[in-house]
C-alpha cells in the first residue's frame, strides 16, 4: 500500500522547523506498523535535514555555519532577482537535500533517540512550504 500527504509548513523566514510530529502523526491515521516514509520539499530555496532534535544551540550553530559558509549578497552571484538572499538560498538548499526517506517502525519514525526531521528554511522572509510525504508499506 501506498499512502500521501501534502503538509503545509509556514516558515517564520530563515532557520529550522521540526517535522517529525507532523510525519508521525500521519503515519499513524494510516495504520501502518512497518514501512518507508520519503519527505519531499517542492522548493528550491528551503530543504529537508535529520539533525539534534534536543539541544537548540545545535539549530543555531548550523544555521551560523550556514551564514559563513554561504553569505547573502556576496558580489560572486549573479542571480540576484528576489534580493540578497535569493542565490545563497539555494546554493544552502543544492548543500543539504530536497528529499529523504526514513524507516517506519511501530507505526512511527524509526529515528535515533536524538533525531528529528527538519524544514530547513533558506529565505529570510516568511514563506509557505509544501512537503509531499510517500508513505509505502506492506
Amino acid at each position: 500500500m501506498q499512502y500521501q500527504e501534502l503538509l503545509r509548513i509556514p516558515s517564520t523566514g530563515r532557520g529550522l522547523t521540526e517535522i517529525t510530529g507532523a510525519a508521525d502523526h500521519f503515519v499513524g491515521a494510516q495504520g501502518v506498523s512497518t514501512g518507508l516514509l520519503c519527505f519531499f520539499v517542492r522548493h528550491t530555496s528551503a530543504s529537508l535535514i535529520i539533525c539534534e532534535n534536543s539541544d537548540p544551540q545545535v539549530l543555531a550553530d548550523l544555521e551560523a555555519w550556514f551564514a559563513r559558509a554561504v553569505p547573502d549578497g556576496d558580489p560572486l552571484y549573479g542571480h540576484v532577482a528576489e534580493g540578497p538572499d535569493d542565490m545563497p538560498a539555494h546554493v544552502r538548499a543544492v548543500l543539504t537535500q530536497a528529499s529523504i526517506c526514513v524507516p517506519v517502525s511501530e507505526g512511527k519514525c524509526a529515528l535515533g533517540t536524538w533525531q528529528g526531521v527538519f524544514l530547513f528554511e533558506h529565505r529570510r522572509a516568511p514563506q509557505r512550504r509544501q512537503i509531499r510525504l510517500t508513505l509505502m508499506a506492506s
